[in-house]
C-alpha cells in the first residue's frame, strides 16, 4: 500500500461498491475496512467513495482526466489481490496522462 499514497496524481476519483453481507463482497470489505483511513490520510483531496447496496457486485471504479473511467471486478480477489488491482488501475491513470 505504501505506493498507493499518491493517488490524486493520477485518479480523479475512487469508487469501491460492494453488497455489505454478500460472501462475495467479503474481501473488498476487509480491505476497504483494513486500508481506507491509510488511503484518506495519504490523499485527503481524493474523493474516495465506499457504495454499499444489497446485491452489488464488487467492483472498484477510477475515475480519471476528462472523465475517463475505468472498473474492475473484484468478486473472488483477496485483499492482496485488490490491492494489485487498484495499483493497476494507478498505472493505468499514469499511461493515460502521457
Amino acid at each position: 500500500m505504501a505506493r498507493l499514497g499518491q493517488l490524486s496524481k493520477n485518479l480523479k476519483e475512487l469508487r469501491v461498491l460492494f453488497c455489505q453481507t454478500s460472501p462475495a463482497s467479503s474481501s473488498t470489505r476487509a480491505f476497504v475496512e483494513n486500508n481506507y483511513k491509510e488511503l484518506k490520510k495519504a490523499n485527503p483531496k481524493l474523493p474516495i467513495l465506499i457504495r454499499e447496496c444489497s446485491g452489488t457486485e464488487p467492483q472498484l471504479w477510477a475515475r480519471y482526466d476528462m472523465g475517463v473511467e475505468r472498473g474492475i471486478r473484484l468478486e473472488g480477489m483477496t485483499e492482496t489481490q485488490i490491492s494489485k488491482a487498484l495499483e493497476d488501475l494507478v498505472k493505468a491513470g499514469s499511461s493515460l496522462r502521457s
